[in-house]
């Protein structure tokens, strides 16, 4: 299926608000939009599993003007998110991402207790001026 890949090590810092990855699939892909979705569910989903506590996500696809890509945005609903969770979260993604399409739809459809956050389309206009990404996840 290809390597789904992220830049340099695909994990964004944490920060007050949650922690930001941006998910870079294979140019033509087929079923893109499934890919990303069920990648960062699970991801989250085991997260959330593997640290005994409730996490909130969204999976976003950002359209630019000439391009586009995916971000799995986590957050703690009532805490910081600690540092640790870059560590834990890496091997997550790593193992899903290696997966073909019809093994990834089968965890996908298979995982029990997971109820998944559909797939948002937002569209970011490049301002170096301002980062607007915090505002428009809501």
């Amino acid at each position: 299926m290809g390597r789904r890949g992220h830049q340099g090590d695909g994990l964004s810092s944490a920060t007050h608000r949650g922690i930001e990855v941006g998910l870079h699939l294979t140019p033509g892909m087929a079923d893109e939009n499934f890919v990303a979705e069920a990648i960062c569910n699970l991801a989250a989903f085991r997260l959330q599993q593997e640290r005994g506590e409730h996490l909130d996500w969204q999976v976003l696809r950002v359209e630019n003007e000439n391009s586009h890509h995916f971000r799995l945005v986590i957050r703690h609903p009532d805490r910081v998110l600690d540092l640790g969770i870059k560590s834990d979260l890496k091997p997550i993604l790593d193992a899903l991402s290696s997966l073909t399409v019809e093994e990834l739809r089968g965890q996908f459809t298979g995982a029990p207790g997971l109820h998944p956050v559909p797939l948002r389309h937002v569209h970011e206009d490049v301002d170096f001026w301002r980062d607007d990404f915090w505002n428009w996840i809501g």
